[in-house]
């Protein structure tokens, strides 16, 4: 059962850290909403690296953000600083989940603030995306780790093992030979019952 568990884990994990990996380059974070625009033939789409204007005949333009200082707020710095984390830290499912929620919540509470004067954006389709693949990779490390905090008398391998005792039989010319041997009741401090040339 825990090879199965520890197999399904690792598997969970595996694909939510490759989804992951899809999230981050995925152009469509946030996309901007037809609700209450009066040009309808544009749409923008931005993720955490460019920002794309496409028109209606589907010919877009891309403009890349050349450094962390040049995005388009404060708020939207952390989530990007945070991804770029996720690599050394032991957590990426966590550190995912972090990350998208905080830039999602920033998008709702923009579209949802009527003195907002900016172009209004929706949730695009990369954060579900990111959602999806941190949930799998946090039940992949929870499945791998649940099986290292199992206690050693819970586990099924242990508890059908059989002691093993060695037979009491002793050839009579060994038994002449060697004092008799301590009764459970006794203390077994055998150490001066025996001469210093005992063990040579």
């Amino acid at each position: 059962m825990s090879v199965a568990v520890e197999t399904f884990g690792f598997f969970l994990a595996a694909v939510g850290l490759l989804m992951l990996g899809v999230t981050l380059p995925h152009s469509y974070w946030r996309v901007s909403t037809v609700h209450g625009n009066v040009i309808t033939t544009n749409t923008i789409f931005e993720n955490l690296w460019h920002s794309c204007a496409t028109d209606s005949m589907g010919v877009y333009n891309c403009r890349d953000f050349p450094s962390m200082l040049a995005l388009s707020g404060t708020r939207w710095r952390f989530p990007r600083g945070l991804r770029l984390q996720c690599s050394s830290l032991p957590g990426p499912g966590c550190c995912g989940m972090v990350a998208i929620s905080w830039y999602a919540s920033n998008i709702t509470q923009d579209f949802f603030n009527p003195l907002y004067s900016g172009t209004k954006y929706e949730l695009g389709p990369a954060l579900y995306l990111g959602w999806s693949a941190s949930l799998l990779a946090i039940l992949g490390g929870v499945c791998l780790c649940s099986n290292c905090c199992k206690a050693p008398d819970q586990d099924s391998a242990a508890s059908t093992r059989l002691s093993y005792k060695a037979p009491a039989v002793r050839s009579a010319a060994l038994a002449a030979h060697l004092p008799p041997a301590a009764s459970d009741g006794e203390d077994d401090n055998s150490f001066g019952k025996y001469g210093k040339n005992a063990y040579v």
